[in-house]
């Protein structure tokens, strides 16, 4: 191994998610055979989708901290306006069913207490609108009818609730948990068996919020059912680590908010979320990506238009993204990785700032991919054999092994638009490979503090750690700005640590070490404390 570290790359890789967000969720129930299942779909649609929608602000929230006159105006007022006269559930199934999408987590209740379904418990939800039609019901049938597995989210929260019996709305806060209000557990039970018996079988459930005495319900009345959030791990708005044998699971929103939002809405691009995609699936998480239909029930048309570039994608590539888990590596600068389960097959998406442009041979140099006797090179949606209009060019993929090299040529030949200027990656798949390398390890222990338990084969390594306040932010979500310390080079495994910054006093942070190898950057799990 000594003498593939004399060369210099830079893989990013992040080996460990945030110590909250991956460490077994105490309590599941979640069958091994079915979290396998889960990981395989790799792609779901998240739909939030609530009366508010009507304004454009965010879902639920503005509720917190606002005046009596205005609760009393959102709670009887907006249900009276709330029509979506061009809802269409097979439309919806149809169009998830062509971006490649392979299930489905709805809002069926969100934290105002507003039910998207038919509900004997409450008379705020969809049945006392002018539209009067469960929107719930039907999304789960078109969607099993279409192929997808059908999933529910649901708030433990509730904000109608709360208001009915004089308790000032808060969220994460001791007072309003159903824990503490046997009316409200009682209330969310009632829901839990209404849509888990009213609506066919529910494949999954993510709660977002105080989960216990629900899940457990769940479970009961559905033991194969995958609970994702209260179940595994759910980040959201970011895509963190890499390379974990358990599964996780991203949110992601198509813009800045989750719900429809008419006016100063800024969309991430096509191809910034098949980007997210394929870093999701190389790093062994699931993407839901989320839509937010409009007031009058239709998917807004900037999202559609992302969702089918998505699909155009998908129909090429998708399988590089079924049924696929991490390979030793994330990636190697912007080619990244996944490998077909249970196999010796890679996928290496070609992720280029630069785009390759149509009728381009290119040359592709790999470290972590060594070549057997067996080995097999192809581009996914290709034949190989054509290049439309040029008959004496023959793109056939090739690759040679240099030493420590795995070295590919292959060509762009499929024209996916008519300016034959396509933007997004394009993946290569490798058949019967090996690993050429194991990279470094590094557990994070407390007190800026990490136990290095392997070099990876270098003969150094550089170790500093890394912090952010993340005072005010979810459990589920992260500023992204960390603050670096010093560097420490180190010689062989063992405990790393460095003193503790200057922090202010009652602030929430989180640290993490990471590791500079020769050949890659890899972070270790992420602690978190209050600083005193």
């Amino acid at each position: 191994m000594s003498t593939r570290f004399r060369f210099f790359i830079c893989f990013s890789l992040t080996l460990l998610l945030s110590a909250q967000l991956v460490e077994p969720i105490a309590g599941s129930f979640n069958k091994a055979d079915r979290l396998e299942w889960f990981r395989d779909l790799g792609f779901g649609l998240f739909i939030h989708w609530t009366v508010d929608s009507q304004l454009g602000l965010e879902i639920s929230h503005s509720m917190v901290g606002a005046s009596e006159d205005y609760l009393k105006r959102y709670v009887e007022e907006l249900p009276k306006t709330f029509n979506p006269s061009k809802f269409n559930a097979p439309e919806w199934a149809r169009l998830a069913k062509l971006v490649g999408m392979k299930y489905v987590v709805f809002t069926s209740k969100h934290h105002n207490g507003f039910t998207m379904f038919d509900s004997k418990t409450t008379n705020f939800g969809i049945m006392k609108t002018p539209f009067g039609r469960d929107i719930t019901g039907e999304l789960m049938s078109a969607f099993r009818n279409a192929g997808l597995a059908p999933g529910l989210y649901y708030s433990p929260d509730d904000f109608w609730w709360l208001r009915e019996n004089k308790i000032r709305l808060e969220r994460h806060t001791p007072a309003v948990s159903p824990a503490n209000n046997p009316g409200l557990l009682k209330h969310d039970q009632a829901q839990i068996r209404e849509l888990l018996t009213n609506y066919g079988n529910i494949d999954i459930m993510f709660f977002d919020g105080p989960w216990d005495g629900l899940r457990e319900l769940a479970w009961e009345m559905n033991p194969n059912m995958v609970i994702t959030r209260g179940g595994i791990a759910t980040p959201e708005q970011f895509v963190p680590g890499v390379a974990l044998d358990g599964p996780w699971e991203s949110c992601i929103t198509m813009g800045n908010q989750w719900p429809y939002k008419s006016t100063n809405e800024n969309y991430k691009s096509g191809r910034e979320l098949i980007s997210m995609l394929i870093e999701t699936r190389a790093k062994g998480g699931n993407l839901l990506l989320n839509v937010g239909p409009s007031p009058d029930g239709e998917i807004p048309i900037e999202q559609k238009q992302r969702l089918e570039e998505i699909g155009l994608w998908m129909f090429v590539n998708q399988e590089s993204i079924y049924g696929v888990r991490p390979w030793v590596v994330t990636n190697e600068k912007d080619y990244w990785f996944t490998r077909k389960k249970n196999t010796n097959t890679v996928y290496v998406a070609v992720k280029q700032q630069e785009r390759w442009k149509y009728g381009e041979w290119k040359e592709i140099a790999l470290k972590s991919i060594r070549a057997t006797p067996n080995t097999k090179i192809s581009v996914l949606g290709q034949n190989d054999q054509v290049l439309e209009y040029q008959p004496t060019v023959v793109p056939k993929s090739s690759f040679r092994q240099q030493g420590d090299t795995l070295i590919l040529s292959a060509m762009h030949a499929q024209r996916l638009y008519t300016n034959r200027q396509w933007p997004n990656p394009i993946v290569i798949k490798l058949e019967n490979v090996e690993a050429a390398l194991e990279p470094p390890k590094i557990e994070t222990t407390s007190n800026f503090a990490a136990n290095l338990t392997s070099l990876g084969g270098a003969a150094s390594v550089e170790v500093y750690f890394e912090y952010q306040d993340i005072t005010g932010f979810d459990l589920t979500e992260r500023p992204d700005n960390w603050k670096p310390l010093p560097a420490q080079t180190i010689t062989k495994p063992g405990l790393v640590s460095v003193k503790a910054p200057s922090l202010q006093s009652g602030h929430q942070y989180e640290y993490r070490p990471v590791v500079r190898h020769p050949l890659l950057q890899l972070y270790g799990g992420t602690k978190s404390f209050r600083a005193p």
